[in-house]
């Protein structure tokens, strides 16, 4: 979604500003603009429609001068994407940039209107500044006049908001991401870590209702009524470096690379195979004993890693486990027992239809268990544990290493629940962490193999449809597989439970359409093959991806990849590298944004 940064220190801030947009752009946007002051002319504002790149050019070094500043990157919401509607917003001499939804924007924007207050924008955010200098107006000091607009509005924000002749920087975050770096002699606000990274790895991550006043290189943090409050600063160990390209053309590809070291990383600490245990030093749980069900709930890639998570859990520790798409969950009025457990799994622990969930369980009295990979987000914050993936920062949109880390820690829980209820013994969990720890070899040897996929994406990159399919536990990773492709090459494809190709998708298969099969030699093998074999009498081209080099339809098939065996929890994790190399292969072959595919974002913090 939208990505916000504002700076107060010793140095020229518009440099400062447009690195951190750049070091936002993944997470989707279609206008950007920044704000400066300096003491002695007026606040200097440039937008434009477009990329980064393109706001640059429209900067005069010489006019953007001064050591405070915010900047922006938009992704419509309210309002067409257009120069008008981009960030920042100015009402007087107050200027605003926000992240979020004021809900009640157009009645604001009526009451406004009846004081003389003209919009220039389509945007629910303009009202913003408006509130603000309405309240400065009156009388009010700039401090007070934020809080009591901040008090008239409803929905989410993260605001960052200066005004000419004072040098100070407030930022206030209620549902929507917002963080502060601490840096030396200077401070930043940013939406995510990655922003800002270069300059700092201290943080301070901010609460519903915080409000920061940065004012002559000092800071304060309050709640919305003015009471001081404490919040630590944390040290994060991500490096500026981990959140560049590093030589890979795009960041998917890095990332897909990188997954043998998060994989590790996520390892690390947590299994004692000589003992035959897994640690969670983190993480606090209800009484198993008394536990009926477990809950999986999220969203796109993180809702595919619940239903693997779903078939490890059942499969070992025979307790039901019910998933469900978070935006879904939070309406249905769900059954639970307050003996229930819910995990909810969010790579940025932001998303917002997670979180609501989680709000909606805990007032119920239900434990929540979050999975996600960024240390002080909202998800991990404000559910009762949380255990965290370690994958370092994704930049590209599309999902990889957030998938098998996911997978990874849903295997360990397992392990680790296993031995807590007795459904595992030692010997049990000391196999399964040999498996697991065999896992980053296994995936570098298929990204070893890499040229394989890029030769299968250029024989098929013009194709318009692709299905995927598969059974069991491999149901998921077509799933992911398909989506994919979808996201960054913007070809269509769907993906079912093999079983169900004869209930309806058998009618598309021609020599035009590719089918994808994940196959490898399990209890689903057999009748994966009757499919394989419906396919190729309809003369569908078959993409196989299986981990038996003996497949015994490998002579029939158009294309086979075999990929390295392991326990059939864990296939997934290999399943889909594969898969992940298909689509970017074909999206790069294709000249798409595959970082910042169309109108997607890398984390929804909005409904």
């Amino acid at each position: 979604m939208c990505g916000i940064v504002g700076y107060q220190g010793n140095e020229e801030a518009c440099n400062i500003l447009i690195d951190a947009l750049r070091r936002l752009e993944y997470r989707g946007y279609d206008s950007a603009g920044i704000a400066i002051w300096d003491n002695e002319r007026p606040i200097r504002l440039a937008r434009k429609q477009g990329k980064v790149n393109e706001l640059q050019g429209a900067i005069r070094e010489d006019d953007f001068r001064g050591r405070m500043g915010l900047a922006h990157t938009r992704w419509a919401t309210h309002g067409v994407p257009s120069e008008r509607n981009a960030h920042p917003h100015r009402a007087g001499d107050v200027v605003v940039v926000h992240n979020g939804i004021i809900e009640n924007y157009l009645e604001l924007k009526e009451s406004l209107k009846k004081e003389g207050n003209s919009f220039q924008s389509d945007t629910d955010t303009e009202v913003i500044p408006h509130l603000v200098s309405s309240y400065i107006r009156k009388g009010n000091g700039f401090e007070e006049a934020v809080r009591l607009s901040l008090k008239r509005l409803k929905g989410s924000y993260a605001l960052g908001i200066i005004r000419e002749g004072e040098n100070t920087l407030i930022a206030a975050k209620k549902e929507s991401p917002l963080i502060v770096g601490v840096g030396d002699g200077e401070y930043m606000i940013a939406s995510d870590a990655p922003a800002i990274i270069n300059r700092t790895n201290r943080f301070i991550f901010l609460e519903d209702d915080d409000v920061v006043v940065v004012r002559d290189g000092t800071l304060k943090i309050t709640d919305i009524d003015g009471t001081e409050v404490s919040r630590e600063t944390k040290h994060v160990q991500w490096t500026g470096a981990m959140a560049e390209k590093g030589g890979y053309r795009h960041f998917m590809l890095k990332e897909i690379f990188e997954q043998p070291r998060a994989l590790s990383d996520t390892l690390i600490g947590r299994i004692q195979e000589e003992q035959g245990e897994v640690l969670f030093e983190e993480l606090s749980l209800p009484d198993m004993g008394k536990m009926k069900k477990i809950w999986m709930v999220a969203c796109g890639t993180s809702y595919h890693a619940c239903l693997i998570g779903k078939q490890i859990f059942e499969a070992n520790l025979r307790i039901p486990v019910e998933t469900d798409i978070a935006s879904e969950f939070r309406y249905r009025d769900p059954i639970l027992d307050e003996n229930d457990l819910i995990i909810l799994v969010s790579q940025s622990g932001e998303t917002a239809d997670t979180i609501a969930a989680m709000k909606e369980v805990k007032k119920k009295g239900v434990h929540t268990l979050a999975i996600c990979n960024v240390l002080g987000s909202t998800l991990s914050r404000e559910s009762h544990s949380v255990v965290y993936t370690h994958a370092g920062p994704e930049i590209g949109v599309a999902s990889t290493k957030a998938f098998t880390t996911q997978i990874a820690v849903f295997f360990m829980l397992m392990l680790h629940l296993g031995k807590l209820t007795g459904a595992l013994d030692t010997q049990d969990v000391r196999r399964h962490i040999g498996e697991l720890k065999k896992l980053p070899h296994k995936i570098q040897t298929i990204l070893d193999s890499h040229s394989e996929m890029e030769e299968c994406a250029r024989r098929n990159m013009h194709c318009k449809d692709f299905l995927y399919l598969g059974r069991g536990i491999h149901f998921p990773t077509v799933l992911e597989g398909a989506l994919k492709l979808k996201e960054i090459s913007y070809i269509h494809a769907e993906a079912y439970a093999a079983g169900e190709m004869k209930h309806g998708p058998i009618a598309l298969i021609d020599e035009n359409m590719p089918v994808v099969f994940v196959s490898p030699r399990d209890q689903t093998y057999k009748k994966t093959c009757s499919n394989m074999e419906e396919v190729i009498t309809r003369r569908g081209k078959v993409l196989l991806f299986t981990d038996d080099n003996e497949h015994e339809m490998s002579g029939k098939v158009d294309t086979v990849f075999v990929f390295p065996e392991t326990v059939y929890e864990l296939q997934p994790v290999l399943d889909v590298v594969p898969l992940q190399l298909l689509a970017y292969y074909i999206a790069n072959l294709l000249g798409t944004d595959v970082d910042q595919p169309r109108n997607l974002a890398k984390s929804v913090t909005v409904e």
